[in-house]
């Protein structure tokens, strides 16, 4: 098995006072030519958006882009019709295939929004664009992994044009949970959300992230009460 560890405080940061954003990956006015993705894992942006802000009507093409809000409300529109609320528990996916343009902001005038903002580079180009949005159960991560993305439509969760897997977990201390990789060749990117974990030998804190590839499993065990974590899987 091998690791690239990617700790919090490492990441690009830009506040711009009603946004306030951490990269994971090279982005905007961060660029760091040993952080451009991992794998097709292309963007991973901590976002925080002060009340009665947002990101003004601006297009994407070629690309999935998955939102999981943290806390808060954000407020979607997009240039299909669609206006949406998404909060925390709802996960929400965008092909932009073609092309489409979008606005997100937060819904609330005075309290902020925390979400995270991903793209995924797709193995399908000029696909309509499509949006979708779900509502999960916290109750079903609780002390497991929940799957909300898969490559298909059938599978629990939303899907994208991507031989990508999603999971969350949220795990109480000591609790163990391996995870078997769906694709051989692929690798994960996990990323902790809240409290700490050990993935194999390597401690984890809240917001550090670990690349891992070339094994087919691996194990994790939740060092804290009420420990959050987000694992991608995606090719590399």
């Amino acid at each position: 098995m091998k690791t690239t560890l990617y700790k919090s405080d490492s990441r690009g940061h830009a506040n711009h006072g009603w946004l306030n954003s951490y990269h994971t990956f090279s982005f905007a006015g961060y660029h760091n030519p040993q952080r451009m993705s991992f794998g097709v894992l292309r963007v991973l942006n901590d976002d925080t958006v002060t009340g009665g802000m947002g990101f003004g009507a601006h297009p994407h093409s070629n690309m999935e882009i998955i939102s999981i809000p943290l806390s808060g409300d954000l407020e979607h529109q997009d240039s299909t019709g669609r206006t949406a609320i998404i909060k925390n528990g709802d996960i929400q996916v965008m092909s932009a295939g073609t092309g489409i343009t979008h606005s997100e902001k937060n819904a609330s005038q005075n309290d902020e929004v925390k979400f995270l903002q991903i793209w995924v580079i797709p193995n399908k180009e000029n696909v309509t664009p499509r949006y979708d949005q779900i509502t999960l159960d916290p109750e079903n991560r609780k002390n497991q992994l929940e799957q909300i993305l898969s490559p298909s439509p059938d599978d629990a969760g939303v899907w994208i044009h991507q031989d990508a897997w999603f999971h969350l977990g949220n795990f109480d201390k000591d609790i163990n949970s391996n995870y078997e990789i769906k694709k051989k060749s692929n690798g994960v990117y996990a990323f902790v959300l809240k409290g700490s974990f050990k993935l194999d030998n390597q401690e984890l804190h809240t917001r550090d992230g670990l690349g891992i590839w070339d094994t087919e499993s691996f194990n994790l065990v939740a060092l804290e009460h009420d420990s959050e974590i987000l694992l991608m899987e995606v090719p590399l």
